[in-house]
Order: C-alpha cells, then sequence, then structure tokens
C-alpha cells in the first residue's frame, strides 16, 4: 500500500514542490485547500476523512506577508493562519486513525531583529511588532490542547529560495542594475503604523541586516529527517547554517548572474517602491540571524550549507544564468 501524504495549503511554491516530490516517490497525495482540493476548508467531514489514517499531515496554510500591512490585511493574515490550524487540529482529534506526525508551517520572524548574535531555539528571543504576534498566535493554536497520537513540530522557516520565492524579485533587482544592497534609514512613522506593530524601526546600518535563507529541497530534507526521529517535537528552526548579510547576499546574486555592478537602493527608495508594489520593507530591512541548532544537533546533513551553491542551483532551474557561469 503506498504512503498517504495530506498537505494543506500547497498552491504556493513549496507545496507545490513538497506534491511533486511525494507523487513521484509513489505516494497517494491528497490536498487540503479551496476550489480544487481533496478536501475544502469549510468542510469538517471531509477533514477529517483526509487526515485519518495519513501517514503525514503538512501544513503551509496562510496568506502570502507580501503585501501592505492594512486592516484587511492584517486580518486576513492571522485568520488564514489561525482558522485553518484550528480546523486541522479538531479533524485530527477526531480522527479515528490520526497522523503520527504532524508539521505545520511558522516562521523564522518570530525571532526579534537580531544585530548581536544567532537566534536559535534554545537562547532564542521572541521579538515583538505585528509579523512577532502573528507567529507567536500562530503556533499557540498549532499546540493547543492534547493529540496523543499525533507528534507536532512548527516548521520555523527563514526565507525559503526556491523558483517561486522572494529570490525571483531580487533578480528582476540585479538584472536591471538595481542589485546593490538594500540601506535602512531613518523615515517617518505614523501613529496607525506604530499601534499596529507594522513600522520598522531604523536599526542595522549599511546593508548589514543578516539574512537567514534555507533552500526549498532542505525544506523537505528537514521535513523526512525529522520523520524519523519521534524524540524531536516542538519548533525547529529550518535555516541554513551559513547565513549572510543583506551585502552579501546581493553581491552574491550578481555573481552568479554575472553581473558585475548593482545600484544600492536607500530606505527612502524602499519606502516608496515598497508602497507601490503593494508590500512592507520589514521584509528586507530587519535583521533575521537564525541557526538550526536542533537540526545540527541531531545530525541533519544540508544539501545546500551555504548561498552561492544554492543560489546556483536556483537560478540554473530558472534557465537565468549565463552559459559560460554554468560550465
Amino acid at each position: 500500500m503506498s504512503e498517504r501524504v495530506v498537505i494543506a495549503g500547497a498552491s504556493g511554491f513549496i507545496g507545490r514542490y513538497l506534491a511533486e516530490h511525494y507523487r513521484a516517490a509513489g505516494a497517494t497525495v491528497l490536498l487540503i485547500g479551496r476550489d480544487g482540493a481533496d478536501a475544502r476548508w469549510d468542510d469538517p467531514a471531509a477533514l477529517r476523512r483526509a487526515v485519518t489514517g495519513a501517514d503525514l499531515l503538512i501544513n503551509l496554510a496562510g496568506k502570502s506577508v507580501n503585501c501592505r500591512y492594512g486592516d484587511a490585511n492584517r486580518a486576513e493574515i492571522f485568520r488564514s493562519r489561525l482558522e485553518t490550524t484550528r480546523a486541522l487540529r479538531e479533524a485530527v482529534a477526531a480522527s479515528e486513525a490520526p497522523p503520527p506526525v504532524w508539521f505545520n508551517a511558522s516562521t523564522a520572524t518570530i525571532y526579534r531583529h537580531a544585530e548581536d548574535r544567532p537566534m536559535t531555539e534554545s537562547t532564542g528571543e521572541l521579538g515583538t511588532g505585528f509579523s512577532v504576534d502573528v507567529a507567536r498566535a500562530w503556533e499557540a493554536e498549532f499546540f493547543e490542547g492534547e493529540l496523543a497520537g499525533t507528534r507536532r513540530v512548527a516548521l520555523r522557516m527563514a526565507i525559503v529560495l526556491g523558483d517561486g520565492s522572494a529570490l525571483v524579485p531580487l533578480i528582476r533587482l540585479a538584472r536591471s542594475g538595481l542589485g546593490g544592497p538594500q540601506l535602512d534609514g531613518r523615515w517617518f512613522a505614523t501613529t496607525a503604523r506604530r499601534n499596529a506593530g507594522t513600522f520598522h524601526e531604523f536599526r542595522a546600518r549599511g546593508g548589514r541586516q543578516r539574512f537567514s535563507w534555507v533552500h526549498v529541497r532542505d525544506v523537505l530534507g528537514a521535513i523526512e529527517f525529522l520523520r524519523d526521529r519521534p524524540e524531536l517535537d516542538g519548533p525547529v528552526n529550518i535555516a541554513a547554517p551559513e547565513p549572510v548579510d543583506n551585502r552579501t547576499l546581493m553581491a552574491t546574486l550578481r555573481r552568479v548572474l554575472g553581473v558585475p555592478l548593482g545600484l544600492p537602493a536607500t530606505r527612502w527608495m524602499l519606502e516608496l517602491g515598497s508602497a507601490a508594489i503593494r508590500t512592507e520593507t520589514e521584509l528586507v530591512l530587519k535583521s533575521r540571524w537564525v541557526l538550526p541548532e536542533r537540526l545540527l544537533a541531531a545530525g541533519y546533513d544540508f544539501a545546500y550549507p551555504e548561498l552561492e551553491p544554492a543560489l546556483r542551483d536556483i537560478v540554473a532551474e530558472r534557465e537565468l544564468l549565463h552559459p559560460q557561469s554554468s560550465r
């Protein structure tokens, strides 16, 4: 009998990657979502049937944070994470044959802006603000109550690199000549943005904000590794062991693309640009310095521990790498 894998929220590039992998491996993959899914969020009976007898449950559902944090989007970011996670928890609790392990997406953004030291599961400090509030509430919903037959692991993912990730707009910037570092600076804050926790305070200078990342192949690798280790549950950082800073990220990307120069983007440019494309400067200016302490201690061997080979793999896969650079 083939393995049965249930993936919720598989419309993004991570979910598609995981679904394609498990199908290629011969598993029966059921999708939970909206139109066209095997089970819909508004059908509790279908959710219970989907998780019953599953070998693996993965939940990635949630509105993208790559948007402006207005009232409606903030509410939907919360709702899309909390309600879907609650619906799955209730389905698992009601199942007569629940999945032995459930991986739920979380985010490394739960940690504070860090320039002084890396954040690990044991020593990391949780931050403040809207994004952190979302992450805290998401994990609290996930770990609520007892699920005696199901081990729960929260995947505190760093920026995931792959075909369709946050890397795509950075590639466009580099190719247009704007592939220099993203430089923080002073900017005015409205009372509403401060009260909502969505204003980014000026801290890191010179493009030295840390960039923690992970190749999508290692997201899959970590899930498979953790499946075989029943002693590991709770939050796990999913981040490559060699984070870089923003200046190094952009220089490495230019080198991979064969672009010799890149103009930097200052805070005022980023603020105006992010407003124009309906996103937030926090996504590039917050210093995310996260290490995968628990994975490394358990012996996980990263397929892509260093940034440049990871970028070359992804860019080559997108057929954007210059031919002479791929030899």
